[in-house]
């Protein structure tokens, strides 16, 4: 087995187990404790407690639509992988509700329950979106309205996601309870943590700057721009020790993307050097629009 087809695999391992885990969070915990932290998931607990609907259908038919017009905005790079997220997450959130049954496994007349629902909910949701996004892929949903968002205001991806989250979880207090949204503020906290740690462990920004140094970019560039649909900038460089001139490609990419982009640059050349740092603020193409922030006279740069 070559080591393309090897990968493949993997990553839809990954993509398979990350939506069990998060439909096992949301059947068990977060749904049966009407708590709504936010994107499709938290649409469909609402759903399901007004209307009786069944969360993963809801999750699918949200998703779909969405998923749909990310694919003509934003092309390949929400491809076959994101559709895949999106089908197993519904899958497994109505395997799971039918399994352990709509109300969960705790006693919600306690109200030690609801912070248990907010711990471990938020944990395996955070755990199980990380090992989705460690494949490269997503579970659909609110992220990709998030970049529509970002295309057509001046609003980061970052802060378009946080506001549609803001819009869901404030609508859960009017239907539940101010407790039920204070609730959910901190699942989404702890499902942030999760993800971080999963991901890649080095903070929570919505984009990481790769500067790569290889003898083999060429290999390395045509993933990132055919793989990714992303471009770069080589930049020249001089070793300091050496005095060697030598290429340095320097790249922007977001979350979802560094760890496909790290194995991506081993397997081309495993002497490669990389540095991955924390990038705030993006502006340009595939992230917060520059024409926007002229056209406003803004004087900050939004976050990403």
């Amino acid at each position: 087995m070559d080591k393309k087809r090897r990968q493949t695999i993997i990553d839809y391992f990954y993509m398979t187990a990350g939506s069990a885990i998060t439909a096992l969070g949301i059947a068990l915990f977060t749904n049966p404790a009407q708590i709504a932290p936010g994107g499709v998931s938290g649409i469909g607990t609402l759903l399901y407690h007004l209307f009786g609907i069944d969360v993963g259908l809801s999750i699918f038919v949200l998703s779909l639509p969405i998923f749909i017009i990310g694919i003509r905005l934003f092309g390949k790079m929400y491809g076959v992988k994101s559709l895949y997220g999106t089908l197993a997450l519904s899958l497994f959130t109505s395997f799971w509700c039918l399994v352990f049954g709509y109300e969960g496994i705790l006693d919600y007349s306690k109200d030690m329950s609801y912070w248990l629902s907010c711990l471990y909910g938020g944990v395996l949701t955070g755990v199980g979106i990380g090992l989705v996004m460690k494949a490269g892929s997503n579970t659909g949903g609110t992220d990709i309205i998030a970049l529509i968002i970002a295309r057509y205001t001046h609003l980061s991806a970052g802060t378009s996601l946080l506001l549609v989250d803001a819009v869901i979880i404030a609508a859960s207090a009017f239907i539940f309870s101010l407790e039920s949204a204070l609730y959910a503020i901190v699942v989404v906290f702890i499902t942030s943590i999760m993800i971080d740690k999963v991901v890649l462990s080095m903070g929570t920004d919505y984009a990481k700057t790769f500067y790569i140094i290889s003898n083999n970019l060429d290999q390395i560039g045509r993933f990132i721009t055919d793989e990714l649909d992303r471009s770069g900038t080589v930049i020249s460089a001089k070793g300091l020790y050496t005095g060697e001139e030598r290429p340095m490609l320097m790249v922007v990419v977001p979350n979802q993307s560094v760890s496909r982009l790290t194995r991506a640059v081993h397997e081309a050349d495993k002497n490669a050097f990389l540095i991955i740092q924390d990038t705030h603020h993006v502006l340009g193409e595939g992230f917060t629009p520059i024409e926007k922030v002229v056209a406003e006279g803004r004087n900050d740069v939004t976050q990403s």
